[in-house]
């Protein structure tokens, strides 16, 4: 221990380091679980990075036809393509090959949800306001990022569910004009299927796209380390303090604990329930497509676009063929995407608002804020599900061109009227002095003298005058405080 100390003590001599950690080790942290959200997708990608690289000892990214013979019996005597084979040889061959594949996949869905959710939370709270604006477009690079890597991902096993995916995707890009065919011949070698696009995607996957994450994820922490926090308001709280629990041990214990339950529970989910059965879709067939065919959550939303997008969407302009998929897969989603991107900058040109601000705001304090981004939700909400028209027209029984309608209607009505409505309840609960939900009222019970039990009323309930100060570590005089 001695030798330790004295290591220790002689390393701080030379570079100062005891210092900073100090300082580090005493930040403040706000309390309120929501903040953690952005921890849970943290967490996510570990895990994803930890199972993603036992996956690649046994992944082969290769076109190259084989005859299966493994264990799996409706598949032998099948020609694959060898990364198909390698998969299979993963789920059914390797030890604790499948619980890892689907840790990685239930991981991949997880971390894409946490950051969304987080988001969200940011969006509807103003969290994203000067200073944080910058750190807003860092985190939505996240998404997208995520976004990618899910989908390069989800296309190695070259099984005919990814393979159909593959094709709408290399069919979007190839719509660009101008530049379609060279975007795509870059991402996929050619025509596809091109014997090089699973080399690339396999690149993209575990190098660039994970470089590309760790770099962003990087300059997000710091950026979150040198602004602090935001918080709710509160008493004791200001613009320029930040009030919670401290780094070590308190904040640092918690997050550890998260930590192991985001790793339990995505193990219990890879372990317990079924995702990817890539065996029951079959090796990936150029001339075929299965039915149903979906992708991963996160991009059902562009597969409605495509699915409802009606028949003038193509055209040609100046000679070029502006081709179907363009409008539905390129222009509407970078629309979107673009006006998410820059919403600090258009939000601040609209409202005026150049302020510093490091408390945060309850949605209904922003109604317009609130009702736009309910109704973007509401839009999200209906094309995620008009991306599964098929599933649902053969669950309700109905035909899939009278879903379609039904789906293009609620596009257009449900989304202003989510809006309008949400906008009207903001306002409501913004004008009034108390909230319409109140706490029940309190009662002790007291024993009288005759024996029996009287109802005395809590100085706390509502309508009472006086109510208790604030004690024990919720109290601001006691929590730590840290200047913004």
């Amino acid at each position: 221990m001695k030798l330790v100390r004295k290591g220790v003590e002689e390393v701080d001599d030379r570079v100062g380091g005891a210092s900073f950690l100090k300082r580090s080790l005493g930040k403040v942290f706000p309390d309120h679980w929501a903040f953690m959200l952005g921890e849970v997708a943290l967490y996510s990608f570990v895990l994803l990075i930890l199972t993603g690289v036992f996956l690649t000892f046994f992944y082969e990214p290769s076109t190259r036809e084989v005859t299966y013979d493994g264990p799996y019996p409706p598949l032998q005597g099948e020609q694959m393509s060898a990364a198909y084979e390698s998969v299979m040889r993963i789920s059914y061959e390797v030890r604790a090959g499948l619980v890892m594949r689907q840790i990685h996949h239930w991981s991949a869905l997880v971390f894409v949800a946490a950051i969304l959710v987080h988001m969200l939370r940011v969006f509807f709270t103003g969290a994203f306001r000067k200073p944080r604006d910058i750190n807003w477009t860092v985190g939505f690079t996240l998404l997208l990022l995520g976004m990618g890597a899910g989908f390069t991902g989800y296309s190695l096993p070259d099984d005919l569910l990814s393979g159909t995916g593959i094709r709408i995707g290399y069919s979007a890009l190839l719509s660009i004009p101008v530049i379609g065919e060279w975007a795509a011949f870059l991402f996929f070698g050619g025509e596809y299927p091109a014997p090089a696009f699973l080399g690339r995607f396999y690149a993209l996957h575990i190098m660039i796209i994970p470089g590309l994450l760790i770099g962003a994820m990087t300059v997000h922490l710091m950026l979150v380390w040198r602004q602090k926090h935001t918080e709710f308001d509160g008493p004791g709280r200001s613009e320029d303090t930040v009030t919670g629990t401290r780094l070590w041990p308190n904040y640092g214990m918690k997050a550890l604990g998260l930590m192991f339950v985001v790793f339990g529970t995505l193990s219990l989910l890879g372990g317990l329930f079924q995702v990817n059965p890539i065996w029951l879709y079959g090796p990936f067939v150029p001339y075929s497509a299965s039915s149903p065919a979906q992708p991963d959550w996160y991009m059902g939303w562009i597969e409605g676009l495509v699915r409802l997008a009606p028949n003038w969407t193509e055209f040609s302009v100046f000679g070029y063929l502006v081709a179907e998929p363009f409008i539905p897969a390129v222009v509407l989603p970078g629309i979107f995407i673009t006006i998410v991107a820059l919403w600090p900058v258009l939000e601040r040109r609209f409202t005026g608002d150049h302020e510093m601000h490091n408390l945060l705001q309850r949605p209904r304090d922003a109604p317009i804020r609130t009702a736009l981004g309910v109704a973007g939700v509401t839009i999200m909400a209906v094309l995620t599900l008009a991306g599964s028209n098929d599933v649902l027209a053969k669950f309700l029984q109905i035909e899939v061109d009278t879903l379609n309608e039904v789906f293009k209607w609620l596009l257009l009505l449900a989304p202003p009227a989510a809006g309008y409505l949400t906008y009207r309840i903001c306002r409501e609960l913004r004008d009034r002095d108390e909230h319409p939900i109140q706490r029940p009222r309190r009662v002790r019970v007291r024993w009288n003298a005759e024996g029996g039990f009287d109802d005395v009323e809590d100085e706390a309930s509502p309508g009472s005058s006086a109510s208790p100060p604030p004690s024990g570590p919720e109290s601001p005089g006691t929590r730590p405080e840290e200047r913004v």
